[in-house]
């Protein structure tokens, strides 16, 4: 028997997604699960859900306990085999409509904001410091425990793990799983199984750099035209994921994250000079604002459920379970993981986290060496690894002027923006952020 610890619990649907897959596998049933939280009244609600599935889904083999607060944290991560983090420091609000509504009134606008761009670095800084905290807990009380980050930004926060503290880490997206299957299944492409792939570069912009049916068949060539002839639609294709397909056209290859996240990564879609492109792409502006509102009234909705006991589950495709049980029953599995680079990808900087095939059994998780990837790639993963590296420096040295730089940098600020503007809006970001921020001199 071991433990997991789940940091975010009150993220209710993820933990039911993670815990319940554990609960599943035959591995990992019996271990103690901790929930810990800083929000009461969604950590109860997890508590109940959680409880709730041990109960109807693995006989109450599990052990479930529930840590509140700061003070509890190191109680609840004592132990553990296993850290799965999943926390939003700052939460919906104020800090999501923080990143939002401050760089609106530069005229510059976002589709999600957790991953680069001005909202991403923001949401890193707030994170790191609490995640420093984690570590240092970690290295105390669980000190061979894996870290499970599956919090945004992944490449920024997981780099940071990786680079500046001794916990053992890896980076867990839902993207990779599902991007060669979801791009087959838009086109209507019915390939026979299983799939061969090849993906790699780093998180929310990894590459499909290969795809081939059970045969061996290049499934590319049908794929590009098929790509270009909904793209000759616009603008009246009601595709939703255009822009990974202009990347198709432009570039030569699909990228795991989905178009809404794509179009704010670099300085091609979202150009107010250009408003045309947002009707043209379909890009949906402040989309994850409104996601923040749908979740909140479903989390309010599920509250009746898990009252009613009606609650069960089927393993999902979440790598977590998957990662836990191989590294207990040394079976080896294969995952995207997030990872230091450290010439995994040579046209890469070594210190970038990248995201690669990886190994995962007994002895951890190990990266495979992709090589070179094209160059056009390499370039345009580059302009997300720049904002990212100096996010990391500036959270590191706590430099204001580090700030300034990761946003001149950043693609779409850059490109919005003037060098002026851009450090007014990190210093009106700075000053809204409030405590959330440590001091930066």
């Amino acid at each position: 028997m071991g433990r997991i610890t789940f940091m975010g619990a009150g993220s209710t649907v993820f933990a039911k997604n993670v815990l319940g897959d554990s609960m599943l596998t035959p591995a990992l049933c019996d271990f103690e699960i901790a929930l810990y939280d800083i929000d009461k009244e969604r950590l109860e609600q997890s508590y109940t859900m959680v409880t709730l599935l041990n109960k109807n889904t693995n006989q109450n083999r599990a052990k479930v306990y529930k840590y509140l607060g700061v003070e509890n944290r190191k109680a609840a991560l004592k132990g553990a085999d296993f850290v799965v983090n999943a926390v939003q420091i700052g939460g919906y609000d104020p800090c999501t409509i923080t990143d939002f509504e401050i760089p609106k009134k530069y005229g510059l606008r976002q589709t999600i904001a957790d991953t680069i761009g001005i909202g991403g670095i923001f949401r890193a800084l707030r994170t790191i410091p609490v995640l420093e905290d984690f570590a240092k807990d970690m290295m105390e009380v669980c000190p061979d425990a894996w870290f499970l980050n599956y919090t945004n930004p992944m490449a920024i926060l997981t780099g940071y793990m990786l680079r500046f503290t001794d916990v053992k880490t890896v980076g867990l997206c839902h993207s990779v799983q599902v991007c060669s299957n979801g791009l087959l299944s838009a086109l209507k492409i019915d390939a026979k199984r299983p799939l061969k792939e090849k993906i790699a570069g780093i998180n929310h912009m990894a590459w499909l750099l290969q795809l081939e049916d059970a045969d061996g068949n290049d499934l590319y060539p049908e794929i590009r035209r098929r790509v270009i002839a909904e793209l000759e639609k616009m603008p009246n294709s009601q595709c939703k994921d255009l822009v990974r397909y202009e990347y198709i056209r432009r570039l030569g290859y699909y990228c795991t994250e989905s178009s809404e996240h794509n179009a704010e990564y670099n300085n091609l879609f979202i150009k107010s000079k250009y408003p045309e492109l947002i009707d043209r792409y379909n890009i949906p502006l402040d989309e994850y604002p409104r996601r923040c509102i749908e979740q909140i009234e479903r989390w309010h909705k599920e509250k009746e459920v898990y009252l009613t006991g009606n609650i069960s589950h089927t393993r999902s495709k979440e790598y977590a379970s998957y990662i836990m049980e191989a590294m207990v029953t040394d079976v080896a599995y294969k995952i995207g993981g997030n990872v230091i680079n450290n010439g995994l990808i040579e046209n890469l900087p070594k210190e970038a986290c990248v995201e690669v095939p990886c190994l995962v059994n007994k002895l951890g998780v190990q990266p495979t060496v992709v090589g070179k990837i094209p160059t056009q790639c390499a370039a345009m993963n580059m302009t997300n690894i720049n904002a990212q590296l100096l996010t990391i420096e500036a959270a590191v040295t706590k430099k204001k002027e580090k700030i300034y730089q990761a946003a001149m940098l950043e693609p779409h600020t850059s490109s919005e923006l003037s060098i002026d503007d851009i450090v007014k809006l990190c210093d009106d970001l700075i000053e809204a952020h409030g405590d959330y921020l440590p001091k930066y001199n």
